[in-house]
């Protein structure tokens, strides 16, 4: 393992967390730090306020590693999560510091580097990650050209490692209908995905003003258990 002189850590950049969860690492007792900083800009991202890396509200890298050891023994986990962790280039050492309190490790992600995330995958111990659409039709989603190449690139490389994960794939029906999620879900499962979890939009704060309430289609009732069928372990929630 790359060893990280201590200080590269503290120029992670952190503007929210959460000190106790048991939704964001599945079967783990964890906290949540909110890394700054993303490159996409998804209509239905209910967290604007940490897409601009350098944001006003900043928690310090060495008060977070106070906090972390004052819960080793109460927490099993700590989950980097966005934003986009995996664009801040002091993410590794920070992995690093945790793993070495005792902590494991998970990662919520949507690959936007895959060079980045390949680095830091060996270092973690589950990966919730985000597949915004097709690959063809990702853009729709994120904005930006290119996105859709990178999200599955990066979805290659977490399942070709050994690493845990569930993908998972956030439905707003303004720009989602069932055919389409269905493609989606077949393609994810001819890759192989065995964990795959649709998250139906019900926040009202969004960072496109234009997208009104997610109102779910009747028919998506008849796909849930066609998903079920699909996959060996298939989860509807809330997002």
């Amino acid at each position: 393992m790359t060893e990280f002189p201590p200080t590269a850590a503290e120029r992670l950049r952190v503007g929210g967390l959460v000190p106790l969860t048991t939704l964001d690492f599945p079967g783990q007792l964890a906290c949540v730090l909110f890394c700054q900083g993303c490159a996409w800009r998804c209509g239905y991202c209910h967290n604007p306020e940490l897409i601009r890396k350098g944001a006003a509200y900043d928690i310090p890298w060495p008060e977070l590693l106070a906090f972390l050891q004052r819960r080793r023994g109460l927490l099993d986990a700590v989950v980097f999560s966005g934003g986009e962790a995996t664009l801040q280039p002091a993410l590794p050492a920070a992995i690093q510091q945790v793993r070495e309190l005792g902590f494991k490790v998970g990662l919520h992600s949507a690959g936007i580097k895959p060079g980045s995330l390949q680095r830091v995958l060996p270092l973690c111990d589950w990966v919730g990650f985000d597949v915004k659409a097709l690959e063809e039709e990702t853009t729709m989603i994120t904005g930006i050209s290119g996105s859709g190449q990178a999200n599955w690139r990066s979805l290659e490389l977490l399942l070709g490692s050994q690493v845990a994960y569930e993908c998972r794939t956030t439905v707003h029906w303004q720009l989602f209908d069932c055919r389409r999620l269905q493609r989606l879900a077949e393609r994810l499962a001819g890759l192989g995905v065995s964990h795959f979890v649709v998250q139906q939009v019900r926040s009202q704060r969004m960072l496109d003003p234009n997208l009104g309430p997610s109102i779910t289609p009747p028919e998506a009732e008849a796909l849930w258990p066609y998903m079920q069928q699909l996959f060996p372990r298939f989860e509807l929630r809330s997002a």
